[in-house]
């Protein structure tokens, strides 16, 4: 691990504008990826006739992406600047991929979106922003990507620009955290060095924006949620919750509680990465025992939290929700399974309180009658079982969700307001 902060950052895009690519490039540039490495990637690109995808092999390392040439799992990969130690996100491009993709922004800080200068705005660059805003991404740096396939052209340039501030504003992204930066991943032209090829350009490489990102403070104040992922037995030790830290500081001797399910004890052991550690805070994944906790007490989606200042339970909740894509209309009484962090909970929509206007925020009509692809909205919600959620201005870590549906995401939310059970 390094001594230098970190930062976990999202690489979003539409599908084929070069994300992945820009991550190898990344990669092989601050020293993460051994030349011999992109050298052998090379070849085997080739012989499948994919020449030119080496650097996205990078990333892509399940078979069955490089077949496809497109990204299916979020894989992390880890590299260091001069003033960060960053884990990378890379967010798959493609619909079916949308829920990965908000599982991976929510864990990030800032994001990398890539446009391609020959494409410009697509649908999926206009679903990921709405996405990143909706999510509490604060800082958005913008590589137009591909310039080697417009000639390096400051005009290209200049207007996917515009048409990327365009798409801000309307989603209320302030222009002013975002930095725009023309770059071939494939040329590697202003990645890690100043392009020859552009010389009009007299502003950062993608490195140095990345090394300008503002730091980011742990929410180590905030109390103890730990999302369970797992739950195993391990013979010696008894049952061992497995997750990631959120919010807040695990430590030895602590009095915790598991919501919903409503349980609780001391823990007795943390360990990480096979080492019995005496504490863990955010960005951890851990694995710990709990005195008198059995292996049937607990489930994946519960929230670990302090005995004294437990996760609370819905009984209702009141969200703000960002409707994808949806074949018809959304009315009261619709029953979609909701993921929040670790859980997969059904609930019905009581009511739709208010439709928003997504472009300003400002609400355009009380009590709707129904809602559809395309709207933001204000609902009120009851989970079907209990569901452990906390408003998303205390806890934003546990407050954003997504909704899905016939196999596919088709909204994403933030939590405003919890009921208590």
């Amino acid at each position: 691990m390094s001594d230098k902060p970190h930062q976990n950052l999202a690489i979003i895009g539409h599908v084929d504008h070069g994300k992945s690519t820009l991550v190898g490039r990344l990669l092989f540039e601050t020293g993460s990826v051994p030349e011999h490495v992109i050298e052998q990637y090379r070849e085997e690109a080739e012989e499948k006739g994919k020449g030119g995808f080496e650097f996205a092999y990078v990333m892509d390392n399940l078979a069955e992406e490089r077949e496809r040439g497109v990204t299916i799992d979020i894989a992390h990969q880890e590299f260091d600047t001069d003033e960060y130690f960053f884990t990378i996100v890379d967010c798959p491009g493609h619909r079916d991929f949308v829920k990965n993709m908000i599982t991976g922004a929510s864990q990030a800080d800032n994001a990398v979106l890539v446009v391609a200068a020959d494409d410009g705005v697509a649908p999926q660059t206009r679903e990921h922003v709405f996405l990143a805003r909706t999510l509490g991404i604060n800082e958005l740096i913008i590589g137009v990507n591909k310039m080697d396939l417009v000639d390096y052209g400051e005009t290209d340039y200049n207007e996917v620009v515009e048409e990327v501030k365009q798409l801000l504003k309307q989603v209320r992204f302030g222009t002013e955290d975002a930095s725009f930066i023309p770059i071939s991943a494939f040329e590697g032209d202003n990645v890690a060095e100043k392009s020859e090829n552009m010389e009009w350009f007299d502003g950062p490489t993608l490195l140095e924006a990345l090394n300008d990102l503002p730091e980011t403070e742990p929410p180590t104040d905030a109390p103890l949620r730990l999302p369970i992922q797992d739950v195993y037995t391990i013979s010696g030790i008894g049952t061992v919750p497995v997750g990631r830290v959120e919010t807040g500081i695990m430590n030895v001797g602590d009095n915790v509680s598991f919501q919903p399910s409503d349980v609780g004890g001391e823990v007795k052991t943390i360990e990480m990465h096979h080492e019995e550690v005496p504490e863990a805070g955010p960005g951890d994944n851990v694995g710990f025992n709990v005195r008198g906790i059995g292996k049937d007490d607990i489930r994946r989606g519960d929230v670990c939290g302090p005995a004294d200042d437990p996760p609370s339970v819905a009984e209702t909740f009141q969200a703000q929700v960002v409707v994808m894509q949806h074949p018809s209309v959304i009315t009261a009484g619709y029953t979609p399974v909701f993921h929040a962090h670790t859980a997969q909970v059904a609930c019905t929509i009581e009511s739709i309180d208010q439709k928003l206007d997504p472009a300003s925020g400002e609400v355009a009509e009380e009590d709707p009658d129904f809602i559809k692809s395309g709207d933001a909205a204000v609902v009120t919600v009851r989970p079907q079982k209990p569901l452990s959620l906390e408003p998303s201005s205390e806890i934003p870590e546990l407050g954003s969700f997504a909704i899905r549906d016939m196999g596919q995401t088709i909204a994403a939310g933030k939590v405003l307001s919890v009921n208590e059970r």
